[in-house]
């Protein structure tokens, strides 16, 4: 596709969205970052010039339209957006609530779809262009104590696949991301509730997150930027429909 001229990224105020707002940033690219959290948008985008922040919820469907609206007011449609924006609690099944299961899968799953219909009713067919789930190895395996999660990154998985079909003949490519556990901030809210629940040190606790991985070792937001930017490039062209796993050889 060659230089992505303008993107939107949701999620965007800390970790992995942050990482890949700031990457595309510093490529040219002019990005939008959205968010719950204005204060932590703003935060990143005074680190360049090119990212402006937007206070979106992906669970608003209205929200994320107004978003992309006032991208497109500033830039042109975007290019690529990245559905990044994602959440998780553990709990035993029996124990998961109601509201739990349904607000995990209203921003990992439902955010998704609202992130990705909203772009679709701007974006340029007619131009490369790049839609990218930022999904997890919970989408394309099991993990006991957060079967919401799994759940819906396992719907974000199969979204992107449903998607890629139906879009296939224009040249706006979807595709998903699968990492293993992140160096993020959302791991280290994992690594506390271990912690808090077991007694264990928040070392121990870490080194039992990273034995998923056979490089035992936390992915680094710096890689999904990195594969994001592949997923841009021309040689990403037939990429299509894909769930690319970032995972050390976990999946």
């Amino acid at each position: 596709m060659g230089k992505v001229i303008s993107a939107l990224v949701t999620g965007g105020g800390s970790g992995v969205g942050a990482a890949i707002a700031l990457d595309l940033a510093q490529s040219g690219t002019q990005v939008t970052i959205t968010g719950r959290r204005f204060a932590a948008l703003k935060a990143i985008a005074a680190q360049h010039a090119n990212i402006q922040a937007f206070a979106a919820d992906v669970t608003d469907l209205a929200a994320m339209q107004a978003a992309l609206a006032d991208h497109v007011e500033r830039c042109g449609p975007p290019a690529l957006v990245v559905a990044n924006a994602g959440a998780a609690n553990s709990a035993p099944f029996g124990k998961v609530s109601a509201e739990n299961w349904a607000q995990t899968l209203a921003v990992n799953l439902t955010g998704t779809f609202n992130t990705f219909q909203a772009a679709l009713a701007v974006m340029d067919r007619a131009q490369p262009g790049r839609l990218v789930a930022v999904a997890s190895t919970a989408g394309l395996r099991g993990y006991g104590y957060v079967a919401p999660y799994c759940a819906a990154k396992h719907g974000v998985v199969g979204l992107v696949r449903a998607l890629a079909q139906e879009l296939a003949k224009t040249k706006i490519t979807v595709n998903a991301i699968c990492p293993g556990y992140i160096d993020t901030p959302m791991v280290d809210e994992t690594v506390a509730k271990i912690v808090a629940k077991t007694g264990m040190s928040a070392d121990d606790a870490r080194k039992q997150l990273v034995a998923h991985n056979p490089q035992k070792r936390l992915i680094l937001p710096t890689e999904i930027a990195a594969a994001v930017q592949y997923l841009c490039s021309t040689g990403a062209t037939s990429v299509n429909g894909q769930a690319l796993s970032i995972n050390g050889g976990e999946v």
